[in-house]
């Protein structure tokens, strides 16, 4: 809550974790086509660098995907948890209320939804927390993003351990 920072780059920063820690430059623009449908670019997909190890991205992602974890904060099954699917999620609030972010992610998608004032001013006391400012709209967009993904079976995106961890189940 010490600074502000802008949504991109902290949505940027956001995709390493799910993608087991190699950074993908963000793209704004994917094609471009003029008036008759004729493609005048197309982005050309890079390939990403590693910047943390595939470890250190999935720790990071099942602590910030534990709903167990968050509870006594938010409660249980809250907007942060998307029913079905495996998603992490941090919110955040600046000391001085004038920005809410909720941030987070899946395998396939990162989300980052900030909430506040253009004119700087501070947040209505009713939107400048972690559950009730950002986080319906990032949970309402995660939910619509997944609505295709499977829910079941041995399909479900999920935050897998490397062979190198081994997660505790009790």
């Amino acid at each position: 809550g010490g600074a502000e920072t802008k949504l991109f780059e902290l949505t940027s920063a956001y995709t390493v974790f799910g993608n087991n820690g190699i950074y993908n430059s963000p793209v704004a623009i994917l094609e471009i086509k003029d008036n008759k449908g004729q493609e005048l670019y197309r982005y050309q997909e890079q390939r990403g660098v590693r910047v943390i190890s595939e470890e250190t991205a999935f720790l990071i992602s099942d602590i910030l995907s534990d709903d167990g974890a968050r509870a006594d904060a938010f409660g249980f099954n809250s907007p942060l948890k998307i029913p079905g699917h495996q998603v992490a999620v941090k919110t955040g609030t600046t000391n001085n209320k004038r920005d809410n972010y909720a941030v987070g992610y899946s395998p396939s998608y990162t989300v980052g939804v900030w909430v506040g004032n253009s004119n700087n001013e501070p947040l209505n006391a009713a939107i400048a927390s972690g559950i009730s400012g950002a986080t319906p709209i990032w949970s309402e967009t995660m939910k619509f993003l997944l609505k295709d993904k499977p829910k079941t079976g041995d399909n479900i995106e999920k935050f897998n351990p490397t062979s190198n961890l081994v997660k505790n189940r009790s």
